[in-house]
């Protein structure tokens, strides 16, 4: 456990050190988090032309949450980046599990989206109607803190899966993006879709941390509970799916001494 913690622990400093590379804090401030505040509210302003205060609420909420999805799943280019840069056969080298040094080096972009979510859910959408308690804002927070590192998690694993497909990174990424707005309840209720498009639904973990702070803003303590549990639980089982997918790369690697194939 001492050596896992030092290897995330050592692979987040270098994730930090690319952070304050991509970005000043006034790139930051005035380019992201201003790019996201406009998506959200652009959503918003959509339900507000419907003439619905319940739908403009739901989109608002919604679309707020939706900008920590877009942000965690940048780990997908950003783990590609390791095979241009050429660090890549120094990451497959590390005496750790390859999952833990890949976790830790892309952790800016779950840290990043969790300030951009609390930022953008405190701003956005109090203009469109939603009004949140003070007792509300810690398990606010958590869950939004949760919807980071549990899609996070799953962008590991597509991250495992093209990594060898260089070309492929931004059309997964943006594609896992827009599948996550379009199913998982951002927009449109999961119970709407068909049942095939349910069982994808239901399986992303954003549709259970957007069904927990909806549960959040009504009250409801259980479902939010029971929600937030099994957001965590697909977390962790996406987490297990890269570690595989990271070990049959690194096990390959290591027969064939090269990192350009599986």
């Amino acid at each position: 456990m001492s050596r896992t913690f030092r290897v995330v622990a050592y692979s987040a400093a270098n994730a930090a050190a690319d952070m304050r590379a991509l970005y000043t804090w006034r790139i930051w401030l005035f380019g992201w988090l201003g790019r996201m505040l406009a998506q959200a509210v652009f959503f918003a302003l959509l339900g507000r032309s419907a003439g619905s205060l319940s739908h403009t609420e739901y989109l608002a909420v919604g679309s707020c949450l939706m900008s920590s999805v877009i942000e965690c799943m940048a780990v997908i280019s950003s783990t590609t980046w390791e095979r241009a840069a050429g660090t890549l056969e120094f990451l497959a080298a590390v005496p750790s599990r390859p999952v833990w040094v890949f976790f830790g080096r892309s952790l800016q972009w779950p840290a990043s989206a969790s300030v951009t979510t609390v930022v953008s859910m405190f701003t956005v959408s109090p203009l469109f109607g939603v009004a949140w308690r003070p007792s509300q804002v810690p398990a606010l927070v958590g869950l939004i803190v949760l919807t980071s590192l549990s899609t996070y998690c799953f962008g590991l694993l597509l991250a495992a899966l093209v990594l060898n497909a260089n070309g492929a990174r931004n059309l997964v990424a943006n594609g896992a993006s827009l599948t996550m707005m379009i199913i998982c309840g951002v927009q449109i209720p999961v119970e709407r879709w068909p049942a095939i498009v349910r069982v994808v639904a239901l399986a992303l973990p954003p549709t259970w941390t957007l069904r927990a702070v909806r549960a959040v803003l009504a009250n409801d303590g259980t479902v939010a509970l029971a929600a937030a549990g099994a957001a965590t639980a697909l977390g962790v089982g996406w987490l297990v799916a890269a570690d595989v997918m990271f070990t049959m790369f690194l096990n390959r690697s290591r027969r064939t001494g090269r990192t350009d194939h599986f």
